[in-house]
Protein backbone atom coordinates (compact mmCIF):
# COMPACT_ATOMS: atom_id res chain seq x y z
CA UNK A 1 0.00 0.00 0.00
CA UNK A 2 1.45 3.60 -1.20
CA UNK A 3 1.86 5.66 1.41
CA UNK A 4 -0.76 8.45 1.74
CA UNK A 5 0.31 12.27 0.96
CA UNK A 6 -0.84 13.13 4.52
CA UNK A 7 1.42 10.70 5.88
CA UNK A 8 4.50 11.69 3.72
CA UNK A 9 3.47 15.77 4.81
CA UNK A 10 3.44 14.16 8.84
CA UNK A 11 6.83 12.87 8.25
CA UNK A 12 8.48 16.23 8.16
CA UNK A 13 7.68 17.46 11.27
CA UNK A 14 8.13 14.09 12.91
CA UNK A 15 11.71 13.95 12.14
CA UNK A 16 12.42 18.02 13.02
CA UNK A 17 11.35 16.72 16.49
CA UNK A 18 13.20 13.71 16.77
CA UNK A 19 16.37 15.39 15.83
CA UNK A 20 15.95 18.06 18.34
CA UNK A 21 14.79 15.42 20.91
CA UNK A 22 18.66 13.72 20.08
CA UNK A 23 19.82 17.18 20.29
CA UNK A 24 18.60 18.02 23.70
CA UNK A 25 19.18 14.80 24.99
CA UNK A 26 23.09 15.00 23.84
CA UNK A 27 23.55 18.32 25.24
CA UNK A 28 21.95 17.18 28.39
CA UNK A 29 24.99 14.09 28.59
CA UNK A 30 27.33 16.01 27.36
CA UNK A 31 26.70 18.93 30.12
CA UNK A 32 26.53 16.00 32.90
CA UNK A 33 29.93 14.35 31.70
CA UNK A 34 31.91 17.33 31.36
CA UNK A 35 30.80 18.32 34.99
CA UNK A 36 31.50 15.33 36.68
CA UNK A 37 35.16 14.21 35.29
CA UNK A 38 38.00 15.20 38.00
CA UNK A 39 40.04 18.04 37.03
CA UNK A 40 43.04 15.72 36.20
CA UNK A 41 41.08 14.76 33.67
CA UNK A 42 40.25 18.06 31.67
CA UNK A 43 43.67 17.67 29.31
CA UNK A 44 43.37 14.11 28.06
CA UNK A 45 39.42 14.79 27.76
CA UNK A 46 40.05 18.02 25.83
CA UNK A 47 42.56 16.16 23.75
CA UNK A 48 39.96 13.69 22.83
CA UNK A 49 37.39 16.18 21.48
CA UNK A 50 39.84 18.11 19.01
CA UNK A 51 40.20 14.79 17.42
CA UNK A 52 36.20 14.76 17.39
CA UNK A 53 36.52 18.49 16.05
CA UNK A 54 38.45 17.01 13.31
CA UNK A 55 35.98 14.93 11.97
CA UNK A 56 33.59 17.86 11.82
CA UNK A 57 36.09 19.64 9.85
CA UNK A 58 35.94 16.45 7.47
CA UNK A 59 32.44 16.80 6.94
CA UNK A 60 32.71 20.87 6.30
CA UNK A 61 34.54 20.15 3.69
CA UNK A 62 32.29 17.32 2.08
CA UNK A 63 29.82 20.10 2.35
CA UNK A 64 31.72 23.04 1.27
CA UNK A 65 33.06 20.46 -1.84
CA UNK A 66 29.54 19.15 -2.67
CA UNK A 67 28.63 21.95 -4.61
CA UNK A 68 24.60 21.48 -4.71
CA UNK A 69 23.92 24.64 -4.54
CA UNK A 70 26.15 28.49 -3.85
CA UNK A 71 24.34 28.74 -0.29
CA UNK A 72 25.07 25.00 1.01
CA UNK A 73 29.23 25.86 -0.49
CA UNK A 74 28.75 29.20 1.52
CA UNK A 75 27.85 27.41 4.93
CA UNK A 76 30.68 24.62 3.83
CA UNK A 77 33.22 27.26 3.71
CA UNK A 78 31.97 29.06 7.10
CA UNK A 79 31.90 25.52 9.03
CA UNK A 80 35.58 24.76 7.48
CA UNK A 81 36.62 27.93 9.06
CA UNK A 82 35.06 27.70 12.14
CA UNK A 83 35.98 23.63 12.79
CA UNK A 84 39.90 25.10 11.69
CA UNK A 85 39.64 27.67 14.40
CA UNK A 86 38.55 25.38 16.69
CA UNK A 87 40.87 22.65 16.40
CA UNK A 88 43.98 25.21 16.01
CA UNK A 89 42.66 26.84 19.46
CA UNK A 90 42.13 23.38 21.03
CA UNK A 91 45.39 22.01 20.32
CA UNK A 92 46.78 25.27 21.67
CA UNK A 93 45.17 25.43 24.83
CA UNK A 94 46.04 21.84 25.20
CA UNK A 95 50.06 22.18 24.19
CA UNK A 96 49.51 25.33 26.94
CA UNK A 97 48.41 23.04 29.63
CA UNK A 98 50.84 20.44 28.97
CA UNK A 99 53.67 22.62 28.99
CA UNK A 100 52.34 23.46 32.86
CA UNK A 101 53.19 19.68 34.12
CA UNK A 102 56.45 19.63 32.53
CA UNK A 103 59.06 20.33 35.67
CA UNK A 104 60.93 23.05 35.59
CA UNK A 105 64.81 23.20 35.21
CA UNK A 106 66.70 24.70 37.85
CA UNK A 107 69.07 27.36 37.00
CA UNK A 108 72.44 27.02 38.34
Amino acid sequence: MPPTEAAVDLGAPITAILELYVFVLAGFVGYQLITRVPPLLHTPLMSATNAISGISLVGSLVAAGSQSSTASTVLGLVAVTAATINVVGGFMITDRMLKMFKRQEKQQ
